[in-house]
């Protein structure tokens, strides 16, 4: 909080301070009121709860909450159907004989950028940006049909999801339309040679090892065996999606 709000001195004690002779003509400051005090008490306290891994289930940043900086993520959100979340069910709660601490999740999409951070006044030429690179792209389909065991970057997440087997040249020109947003921004572009999927179900650690082999092949199984499974991971994409903080904006295809 700026000492402006709260003090006052003369323009003399101003000048000896910014000598570096540390206000030694007396500066007489007003007291700071308690109720201000206590606001920002109550806003770091909140900071910390943001923060604090153990109110999302162990989860842990990829960077510090910082206020001003707004975490922001651009992606293709997918609609499930119904059939979706009976095969999402199986496949969960067979991982489970492996893996017990797996968490369904709860909403999907395919990733098309890195989580990376932008400061408020970035969100609006960010958004535009996207907007113009996207606006002459097209509806398309895609096949999601592979199950594959991811963690992110620092292995601090396990996460099990359906790896796209078709449409992936055209999830890479979207991409490559992403990435230009972010030099612009001189912001982290993409993976190379990324593996696009939907996230089906999440762990905290790294257990890859406990979730590949004989459980990835049966739980490949279970897809492959899932009634009318060709046509329910044919997704069709109709928007993109960018989520900044609270904010959510969207970019239909045409």
């Amino acid at each position: 909080m700026s000492a402006g709000l709260v003090g006052y001195s003369s323009s003399e004690e101003e000048e000896e301070e910014d000598e570096g002779r540390g206000g030694t003509r007396g500066s007489r400051r007003l007291p700071v009121p308690e109720c201000v005090l206590a606001m920002f008490r109550e806003e770091e306290q909140q900071e910390e709860k943001r923060d604090d891994s153990s109110r999302h289930g162990g989860r842990v940043r990829c960077f510090p909450h910082e206020r001003g900086n707004w975490a922001t993520h651009v992606y293709l959100p997918y609609q499930p159907q119904e059939e979706f979340l009976e095969l999402l069910e199986l496949l969960v709660s067979h991982a489970r004989t492996y893996v017990a601490s797996l968490t369904a999740v709860e909403e999907f999409h395919v990733s098309l950028s890195q989580s990376v951070v932008l400061r408020y006044h970035w969100i609006n030429p960010f958004v535009q940006g996207l907007k113009k690179r996207l606006v002459s792209f097209h509806r398309f389909f895609c096949v999601a049909d592979r199950v594959k065991v991811y963690t992110n970057q620092n292995k601090t997440r396990t996460f099990v999801g359906l790896e796209i087997s078709a449409g992936h040249f055209q999830l890479l020109e979207l991409v490559s339309e992403v990435d230009k947003v972010m030099e612009e921004f001189d912001l982290p572009v993409f993976y190379k040679d990324p593996s696009f999927h939907i996230s089906l179900a999440w762990c905290v650690g790294d257990l890859t090892s406990s979730l590949e082999g004989q459980c990835l092949q049966e739980l490949q199984d279970i897809v492959d065996r899932f009634e009318d499974s060709a046509r329910l991971l044919r997704v069709q994409w109709e928007q993109i999606r960018c989520k900044s903080g609270n904010k959510f904006f969207s970019f239909p295809l045409r």
